[in-house]
C-alpha cells in the first residue's frame, strides 16, 4: 500500500507555517514580545459567544453580595431578563463574609441611584447571572455612574436548587408526608360548609393587613416610642423600686380592708338601685315642676337689666344712690307731685261764710291751697265724688 503524498508546494507552505508558529512559541517562551502586548491566564479570559454589547463607553459598578456560589466572570449581567452587561471580577469583601463584584454595563443602559442587585439563576441547571433591578418609585437620588456601589443592604440572591433539594429531602425523611393526610383531613373538616365565613375572615384579614401596612410608619414610631420608654425606664430602676417598695404598705391595707371595700362597693351598687327607682318614679313629676318653672325663668329672662337696676332703688343703710342724688347740702329736700286720675272730681273742703276764701298765693314756699271747686251736692248737704 503506498503512502500518499503531497505537492512540493504544499509541503514547503506546511513547513513554513509551522516555522512561523514555533517562533511565535519560542518568542512567548524567550520573553521575545514586548511586554505591553496583552496577557492570557487562561480560557476563562476569553468572552462568552453571544455575550452582552457593551457599546463604546461603558461604565463600571461594584455590587457587595453574600454569596457569589457558582458565579464565574464575564457571567451576564441583566435588567428585565435583557443582557446588558458582564462580570469582569469577583473579589473578597472588605469584612471577609462577602464579595465584591465588578460589573461593566453598556453606557446606553440608565439606572437610579438606589438600584437594587440580585443573584438568579437562568434555569434549573442554568448559569448564574446578576439581575439588576429598579426601585419601585423612583426618589430622584440620580443615577449609576462609573465607580458605583451597590451595598450590601440592596443586594439579596434567589432560592438554591439545593436548598429546595434539602428541604424536601428533610420532610421526606422526617416524617412529615404521614401527617399530611391528617392536615388535610382537618382542614377539610374545618372548612367544610363554611366557605362564606372563610371567605369573609380572610377579607377582614386583608383590611387589617392593609390598615397596618398604611400605619407601619406610626407602628414604627410606637415602637420607638416604646423603646425610649424602656430605657429611661432602665436608667431609673432605683426610682421605680422605691415607688414599688413604697406601695407594697397600701397594698396590704388595701388587702386588709377587701372585705369593707367590697360592702361598700355592694352599698353603692344597693344607692344606685334606689337612685334610678327614685328618679323613675318622679320623672313625670320633675319634667311637670321644669314645664311650671318654665314661665318664671322665662320672665326673669325677658326682664333683663330692669331687675338688677330695680335692687339699686331698694333701702340700704343709710340710703341709696338715688336718695343721695336729691341731698343739697344738709338737708334732704322733698318733692312731692300729686295729679287726680283722669275723671275725678275734686271738691274743697266746708268752710263757713265768715271765714275768707283762701286765695292763691304765687310764693312756692307757701301752703299747698286747691282752688274752690263748685260740686253738685244734695238737699241734705251731703259730698258727691
Amino acid at each position: 500500500m503506498r503512502r500518499a503524498t503531497l505537492p512540493g508546494g504544499r509541503v514547503a507552505g506546511v513547513a513554513a507555517g509551522g516555522l512561523i508558529a514555533l517562533g511565535l512559541a519560542l518568542a512567548l517562551a524567550l520573553g521575545g514580545i514586548p511586554a505591553g502586548m496583552p496577557g492570557f491566564d487562561g480560557i476563562e479570559d476569553l468572552p462568552l459567544p453571544g455575550g452582552a454589547d457593551l457599546g463604546d463607553h461603558p461604565y463600571t459598578v461594584t455590587a457587595e453580595l453574600q454569596d457569589v456560589l457558582s458565579l464565574v466572570p464575564h457571567a451576564a449581567v441583566r435588567v428585565n431578563d435583557v443582557a446588558v452587561g458582564r462580570i469582569t471580577a469577583i473579589e473578597l469583601g472588605e469584612d471577609d463574609w462577602s464579595a465584591r463584584v465588578t460589573m461593566e454595563i453598556n453606557g446606553d443602559v440608565r439606572l437610579p441611584a438606589d438600584a437594587a442587585a440580585r443573584l438568579e439563576q437562568s434555569s434549573l441547571l442554568g448559569e448564574k447571572y446578576v439581575q439588576l433591578v429598579a426601585p419601585a418609585k423612583e426618589t430622584g437620588t440620580g443615577r449609576l455612574t462609573d465607580g458605583s456601589v451597590i451595598p450590601l443592604a440592596r443586594t439579596s440572591r434567589s432560592t438554591e436548587v439545593e436548598e429546595v433539594f434539602g428541604a424536601l429531602s428533610l420532610l421526606l425523611n422526617g416524617g412529615g408526608v404521614g401527617q399530611l393526610k391528617t392536615i388535610t383531613r382537618e382542614l377539610n373538616a374545618a372548612l367544610g360548609g363554611r366557605e362564606p365565613e372563610v371567605r369573609s375572615m380572610l377579607k377582614r384579614v386583608d383590611t387589617l393587613v392593609g390598615d397596618l401596612d398604611d400605619h407601619r410608619d406610626d407602628i414604627t414610631d410606637a415602637l420607638d416610642a416604646v423603646n425610649r420608654l424602656s430605657s429611661t425606664l432602665a436608667h431609673r430602676k432605683e426610682d421605680v423600686g422605691t415607688v414599688l417598695t413604697g406601695l407594697s404598705p397600701g397594698l396590704k391595707t388595701l388587702e386588709k380592708q377587701r372585705g369593707s371595700l367590697l360592702t361598700m362597693l355592694r352599698s353603692l351598687d344597693t344607692l344606685s338601685g334606689v337612685a334610678v327607682s327614685t328618679i323613675n318614679a318622679s320623672k313625670d313629676d320633675m319634667i311637670a315642676d321644669l314645664k311650671a318653672v318654665a314661665p318664671t325663668l322665662k320672665a326673669l329672662a325677658d326682664a333683663g337689666t330692669d331687675l338688677p337696676d330695680s335692687l339699686q332703688v331698694l333701702l340700704t343703710y343709710p340710703f341709696t344712690d338715688e336718695v343721695l342724688r336729691g341731698v343739697k347740702g344738709d338737708y334732704l329736700n322733698t318733692y312731692l307731685s300729686m295729679v287726680a286720675a283722669p275723671g275725678t272730681e275734686v271738691i274743697p273742703p266746708l268752710v263757713s261764710e265768715d271765714m275768707p276764701s283762701p286765695v292763691p298765693s304765687s310764693d312756692p314756699a307757701s301752703p299747698l291751697s286747691l282752688p274752690s271747686v263748685s260740686g253738685t251736692g244734695t238737699d241734705s248737704g251731703g259730698e258727691h265724688r
